[in-house]
């Protein structure tokens, strides 16, 4: 079969080791009148080729058998890529970043979603939750619509993002109503939910602007209901930027909240040590004072002892009641 001048081999499912464990190649195929999804063992026009760890053989395949830059399949596999898009011979190359939870910590890994005239190809170096449903067929979706195809990856990786962000926002809140009595595993964790925003912002802001290229019609040819599907994207994806920033503000304002709190303690806490040391300096001071080797009022008087305690305990008791009386305790 050739496509673009380029003669398509047959690309098969295969399985290979890659530097996470097992890669995988899977070719999908689904029309209208074909609505069983369907595993293909070769490549077929209107497939959708699903690359999952790549090899870098697997990537020189696809590059010679696809027409596809192979400097940009190596783009998808750099964990630092950012959101673009480019045009580059016939071929649309989407990048975009996809929330992931591993290792108790939520970040973003890279996704390409490379579109041809008769294939749509997405490239990740991890597994990605949300393309399981398309895999497992439980979303309604055909591999020939390829925009469209296109367009349904973006609305569930931000479905994804909104599920993060509001499990995060749960859990500030949750924090945030016991303020006084959180410790140092909540603050840790705070820290965590801040990293993970600024990940998300770093991949949403981004997204944005690779949306808007994608409305202008250079990258890809948009129907009136695809642009619609788009600027509903453009939408949520504004809306998933101010929650990461609104929910970064609350997680700040609580932080900031409970260091008043602990300072507000802490000076509480110094303001009786003070104070009782003030009043304990009391009876120091008259012991000192009738422990001089001096002669003394009350040195002869058989009662000396009870009348020095009893007037240090009213002095004493005298400068506590002072205190009080001021609120300085």
């Amino acid at each position: 079969m050739v496509l673009y001048g380029i003669r398509i081999a047959e690309l098969r499912v295969r399985f290979s080791p890659g530097p996470l464990g097992n890669s995988m190649i899977t070719i999908y195929y689904r029309t209208l009148k074909e609505p069983e999804l369907q595993t293909l063992d070769k490549f077929k026009a209107g497939s959708w080729v699903v690359v999952e760890s790549p090899s870098e053989e697997e990537l020189d395949l696809l590059a010679k058998d696809l027409p596809l830059d192979r400097d940009f399949l190596t783009d998808a596999m750099d964990p630092h890529e950012v959101p673009r898009v480019e045009r580059e011979g016939g071929v649309t190359y989407v990048f975009t970043r996809v929330p992931l939870e591993e290792e108790m910590q939520t970040t973003t890994t890279p996704l390409m979603i490379a579109i041809g005239r008769n294939f749509v190809l997405t490239v990740s170096g991890k597994p990605l939750a949300f393309l399981d449903k398309f895999q497992a067929g439980e979303l309604e979706f055909y591999t020939t619509q390829k925009t469209k195809l296109f367009l349904q990856f973006f609305f569930e990786i931000n479905n994804m993002y909104f599920s993060f962000i509001n499990g995060i926002a749960r859990r500030v809140r949750g924090v945030s109503i016991r303020l006084e009595n959180i410790g140092n595993k909540e603050i840790k964790q705070f820290v965590m939910f801040e990293g993970s925003l600024n990940d998300f912002l770093a991949a949403l802001v981004p997204t944005n602007s690779l949306l808007n290229n994608l409305l202008s019609g250079k990258f890809l040819q948009l129907f009136e209901e695809d642009q619609e599907l788009v600027e509903d994207i453009i939408l949520s994806n504004r809306q998933l930027i101010e929650l990461c920033q609104s929910n970064m503000r609350s997680i700040r304002n609580v932080r900031e909240g409970y260091s008043t709190i602990m300072s507000n303690n802490l000076n509480r806490v110094i303001k009786i040590l003070t104070a009782l040391t003030i009043v304990l300096t009391v009876p120091t001071i008259i012991a000192s004072f009738f422990g001089m080797n001096i002669k003394l009022p009350l040195a002869e008087s058989s009662d000396a002892f009870l009348i020095v305690m009893g007037g240090t305990i009213l002095i004493s008791a005298g400068v506590l009641a002072l205190f009080l009386k001021n609120r300085w305790l």
